[in-house]
């Protein structure tokens, strides 16, 4: 049976707009990638490899869904950066150095920011139309 906690993930899972689910997406993957650098410190090899391979699925997912109709150039950036966060993990996951993960969660963590700030500035014309 189910807890409590994991119902409510999955009802705000089912319930959650587009940009919501965007923006959990990013925050799994930080998560993710913070606790694989534990990991690391840690030597603790197969929490690296857990943690490195939820947030490869999680990339892979942003990768999978990416517009190219919509907006082409963006998401042909997108589609760079994501294949780049995903030879980095693999690397990391190897090789069991930091750096490497480090630089892909430099990256995701500033794709979340401009996510945030993109979909606030959407969410203020709405209100202003």
């Amino acid at each position: 049976m189910k807890n409590a906690y994991q119902k409510y993930k999955e009802t705000s899972v089912h319930s959650a707009s587009r940009e919501k689910l965007l923006l959990m997406l990013y925050e799994g993957c930080i998560r993710f990638m913070k606790q694989a650098l534990l990991a690391i410190d840690k030597k603790d090899i197969a929490g690296r490899g857990m943690n490195i391979g939820r947030a490869y699925d999680i990339v892979n997912e942003l990768n999978n869904t990416l517009n190219h109709q919509a907006a082409p150039e963006i998401a042909k950036n997108l589609e760079q950066l994501y294949m780049f966060v995903t030879e980095q993990l693999t690397k990391s996951n190897a090789t069991g150095q930091r750096k490497p993960l480090e630089d892909a969660l430099k990256i995701i963590e500033t794709l979340y920011t401009g996510w945030v700030a993109a979909i606030e500035k959407l969410k203020r014309e709405e209100i202003v139309k």
